[in-house]
């Protein structure tokens, strides 16, 4: 199938968004590319699309667990086969979603990094046939991006290893470091770059600085209608501002990577569905979702970079239609955003003594099996080693830096089972076991001879339902087949896990580098005072975006807060209209493009006085300067 009729049969689009087809053409041309597309851009599909249109299977490199599970489903709703490996999976699990890889019909695989180091994984790479490599959030292998990931790079050795050569690298924001970072350290060769503007013509910034913050955004809401996103920093802060808002009138839920998997899943279908109105969220929230009727963004506290901000801000207005991103803050925020810099760097003894307590915590050998994966409750591993709360988070984080380790925030996992044993000797057991005879019977009613050869989800409750008990017996009576290897039976999980990225190591021989744990502390100030900047700045707000990365700023936005202000402070005049039309002679809407700080009726009246003096000529439609 040609691209657009891919686009068509699986999305159900008649045409592209910009640059779509262009970056979709030089995939399928052999080029590697380099596609910057702001949040809501359509990434997605500049992968997909042409994956589905060559032969063999499309590699996705995510940084996320949850981004890779929602891109999965998205996938398989439109009747893509597509798969994931992540912690947590079974090796037998791994080993038949690698098999189907290379014998099945498998078009979708998506791993983290640090798979790709795996000899499991690379000597199974080399038997699929790989049409595309895609690296999704490619700014992760850039030291100065602000979301560092060292597997990242690692991923031009496994290009090498298993002969890809057509790779495809995308991500929302980057800098121009961060973009010659991604060509130089992913090896693209003759890369073309495409980018996107990062003006947003739809989207309306605003920051105020002022003191009561919850006043304030029960006044935005009310003064625009529709869906909204309240972002916040801490899970407390999330109900405290839910319950606020629920008070005054405006139907709200929070959310945040601490509740109960399914009651995520339900939160966020219901806000989707606009059953609910208004989400309070942590940063865990929004990323993979396509909701494009969201209205406003608001920011009740300062997020870490200006990076993050334009992502979260940029969840408004996909649909293209008027949408507002609002910040609120105070002298307070921009000081705590400035310590909160200063301590994320912690000191080498105490990322040895938090990495050794871990070691002891899971009862870890030195040189242990890589990819070892294990639930993880914060709070009682520092109360067991006694460990100061915040100094153990920034270490953790530095750990998993490093890549050392992999904290993946709660996420729901349905329960899976396969078949262990093959049809006939599941007769004979069913036989020889006529207790159990009836659950295996309505495991293969419900889910079919797919569990021979796959790991399918599976609900304890409809299993239930079919066999007139509860579910608690139905998860015995799964776990007791697990044990006699009839089936693997993998429950359903929603809590936090860690994941051992390499042989646990001795803690005197950790390679960590102070210097570098220096420079990383110097550039999260630098990106904590552009917020900063950001909040204070009486320039443009879409201007501050393209400067910060590195696009020539156009014409102002118009539609800030700054530039309204401005707007309502300045007259127009003939001699800034004649300024325009000695150029070349323009439209009314282009003359309103050049002049979009300025009403209509302002632009309108200048004309008017222009061509009652004799000034300006208009043919067609068409202002001329005479």
């Amino acid at each position: 199938m040609t691209p657009h009729q891919v686009l068509k049969h699986y999305w159900n689009y008649d045409s592209f968004r910009p640059l779509q087809e262009e970056i979709i053409q030089l995939v399928l041309d052999g080029n590697d590319t380099l596609a910057l597309l702001p949040t809501g851009g359509g990434k997605s599909v500049c992968f997909q699309v042409p994956a589905l249109c060559l032969e063999g299977i499309c590699i996705v490199v995510s940084p996320l667990i949850a981004l890779m599970k929602d891109q999965v489903q998205q996938l398989r709703d439109r009747g893509v086969n597509a798969t994931a490996i992540y912690s947590g999976m079974s090796k037998r699990e791994i080993d038949i979603t690698l098999d189907n890889c290379i014998y099945g019909e498998t078009k979708f695989l998506y791993v983290s990094p640090e798979r790709l180091k795996t000899e499991l994984f690379v000597e199974r790479a080399r038997q699929m046939k790989i049409g595309l490599l895609a690296i999704d959030e490619a700014h992760c292998i850039s030291q100065w991006g602000y979301d560092f990931r060292p597997p990242y790079l690692q991923i031009a050795d496994f290009k090498k290893e298993v002969g890809i050569s057509r790779t495809i690298a995308l991500t929302a924001t980057a800098t121009k470091a961060v973009k010659e970072d991604i060509v130089s350290k992913l090896e693209l060769k003759d890369c073309q770059i495409f980018q996107k503007s990062f003006a947003r013509a739809n989207l309306s910034y605003s920051v105020f600085k002022l003191e009561s913050k919850q006043q304030k955004l029960v006044e935005i809401l009310e003064n625009v209608k529709g869906s909204s996103v309240v972002y916040v920093r801490s899970r407390k802060r999330t109900k405290e501002i839910s319950d606020f808002l629920n008070r005054n009138g405006i139907t709200s839920t929070f959310y945040h990577a601490g509740l109960g998997g399914k009651e995520r899943d339900q939160r966020q279908a219901a806000w989707i569905e606009n059953k609910t109105r208004v989400v309070v969220a942590t940063n865990a929230f929004g990323m993979g979702i396509d909701k494009p009727d969201v209205r406003t963004v608001v920011h009740m506290d300062l997020p870490d970079t200006l990076e993050a901000y334009y992502q979260e801000a940029g969840r408004a207005g996909r649909d293209e239609k008027k949408a507002y991103a609002v910040a609120l803050h105070h002298d307070q925020d921009t000081k705590e955003l400035k310590k909160r810099a200063e301590r994320s760097v912690v000191s080498k003894e105490e990322l040895k003594r938090t990495y050794q307590a871990l070691a002891n915590y899971y009862k870890l050998a030195i040189g242990s099996q890589s990819f070892s994966s294990f639930d993880f409750h914060f709070e009682q591993f520092t109360k067991t080693y006694n460990l100061p709360s915040v100094v153990t988070f920034s270490a953790l984080k530095k750990l998993s830096d490093e890549g050392l380790i992999q904290l993946s925030d709660g996420f729901y996992e349905q329960s899976r089972v396969s078949f262990i044993l093959e049809k006939p000797e599941i007769y004979t057991y069913q036989v020889a076991n006529p207790k159990l005879d009836p659950i295996l019977k309505s495991l293969m009613r419900l889910y079919g001879g797919e569990l021979f050869a796959n790991y399918i989800p599976i609900k304890e409750r409809e299993i239930a339902a079919l066999l007139k008990t509860d579910a608690k017996q139905v998860r015995q009576w799964l776990q007791f087949l697990h044990d006699q290897k009839v089936i693997d039976y993998q429950p359903s999980s929603d809590s936090q896990r860690i994941t051992f990225l390499t042989p646990r190591q001795d803690v005197e021989n950790l390679p960590i580098d102070n210097q570098q744990i220096e420079w990383r502390k110097n550039l999260a100030i630098e990106k904590a005072q552009a917020v900063i900047d950001y909040m204070l700045t009486d320039q443009c707000r879409t201007n501050v975006f393209q400067r910060y990365f590195d696009e020539e700023p156009g014409e102002i936005c118009g539609i800030c807060d700054n530039d309204l202000s401005k707007r309502t402070h300045q007259e127009l005049t003939t001699d800034r209209v004649k300024d325009i039309l000695v150029v070349k002679s323009r439209s009314f809407s282009e003359l309103k493009t050049q002049l979009s700080s300025y009403s209509e009726e302002q632009i309108l009246t200048q004309i008017r006085i222009l061509l009652e003096d004799g000034l300006v000529t208009e043919q067609n439609g068409i202002y001329s300067l005479k």
